[in-house]
């Protein structure tokens, strides 16, 4: 292991990185002219990751994040925190499309659930269902073969 060298950058090359960095924003942000005032958030949230998904009213996915994207690994993926992140990435493309009224969709039985939904609600949204489509077995899986002696 050798010594580790720090650079030093100018206020120019730290200017063109911010640039840089938000021409790949917009580049991945795709503003359609169907987003309109309404959108809808659909949030996954499972054991291991939470995924929250912005779509217009007909279906057609505006924008689309996930912990893992956002840069938390391993189990720091399934936390709340994480997921409060998400949303909050997520709230901010859906307010450079102009989206003001939501509907929230919740799937899954992670622990990022409630924490999505509180930082979606504190970012100004004006929330007008939430619906928790969560699926449930209606009899169970099918029990093993009986043991022979």
């Amino acid at each position: 292991m050798g010594k580790k060298h720090v650079i030093a950058k100018s206020e120019e090359e730290m200017i063109k990185e911010g640039e840089a960095v938000e021409k790949a924003i917009a580049k991945d942000v795709k503003i359609s002219k169907t987003s309109g005032k309404e959108g809808r958030f659909y949030i996954f949230s499972s054991y291991n990751n939470t995924i929250i998904t912005l779509t217009d009213d007909g279906g057609n996915v505006l924008a689309s994040r996930s912990a893992g994207r956002i840069g938390f690994k391993g189990t720091k993926k399934s936390t709340p925190f994480a997921a409060s992140k998400t949303a909050e990435t997520v709230g901010q493309i859906a307010e450079k499309m102009g989206v003001k009224k939501v509907h929230i969709v919740v799937k899954g039985i992670g622990s990022g659930r409630d924490s999505a939904i509180r930082s979606i609600a504190n970012q100004g949204f004006e929330i007008h269902s939430i619906k928790d489509s969560t699926p449930v077995p209606h009899n169970g899986c099918r029990p093993k073969k009986p043991r022979r002696l």
